[in-house]
């Protein structure tokens, strides 16, 4: 086969790989300011259209990127899953292991919901009571983020030689759960309440 020949084959090859690297970046873009909404709008305020606004596509097209409204919102809740562990746990993870990382994840989180990450503060709290009685991909894919995130905590907890690991890491999640909500009212207080639930969970 001729250089010649060979190139004419790699041509369109080329050409699909630069079609596809199109649509994974339209994918994410797509994805992230899904997360954004759905973190003030809630997952069911997700619309092809919504996302189409502004993004240099059409309707159709972003619809063509996920086929349905739930799978949509399956990708948004994995999207911002990844988000989360890229902001929140990977930093986290270079401190030892036990007390040291515990406090590392705590205090990630308190920049995240703070500042915060996502518009409407932490996307779980944002979307789980609207799911948490309506099974399928969904709720699944909710509530296994924070079943992963539930257990990270208690691992370190563990690791920290806390005597009901699962427990402490249940009473920990509580707490963050509920500072989100104080934060988002504007209570300052919140921040330093965490950490003080944090050490009385490590003392025990």
């Amino acid at each position: 086969m001729s250089d010649e020949d060979t190139g004419l084959r790699r041509a369109p090859e080329r050409t699909a790989d630069r079609r596809l690297l199109r649509g994974a970046r339209s994918r994410g873009a797509i994805l992230r300011r899904a997360v954004d909404v759905a973190s003030l709008d809630g997952l069911d305020g997700l619309s092809f259209g919504v996302l189409a606004s502004g993004s240099g596509m059409s309707k159709s097209g972003v619809q063509t990127l996920f086929g349905t409204k739930g799978n949509l919102q399956v990708a948004t809740v994995e999207c911002a899953g990844g988000v989360f562990d890229e902001v929140v746990v990977r930093p986290a993870g270079t401190a030892p292991r036990g007390a040291p990382r515990l406090r590392a994840l705590v205090e990630a989180w308190i920049v995240y919901a703070s500042e915060p990450l996502f518009p409407g503060g932490c996307f779980w709290a944002a979307n789980q009571a609207a799911f948490d009685s309506r099974p399928g991909p969904v709720h699944d894919a909710l509530f296994a983020g924070r079943r992963g995130w539930r257990a990270r905590l208690a691992d370190e907890l563990r690791h920290a030689g806390a005597t009901d690991a699962e427990l402490a890491a249940f009473q920990l999640d509580a707490v963050l759960v509920a500072a989100n909500t104080a934060l988002r009212c504007g209570d300052g207080e919140a921040v330093e309440q965490v950490r003080r639930v944090t050490e009385d969970l490590l003392r025990n």
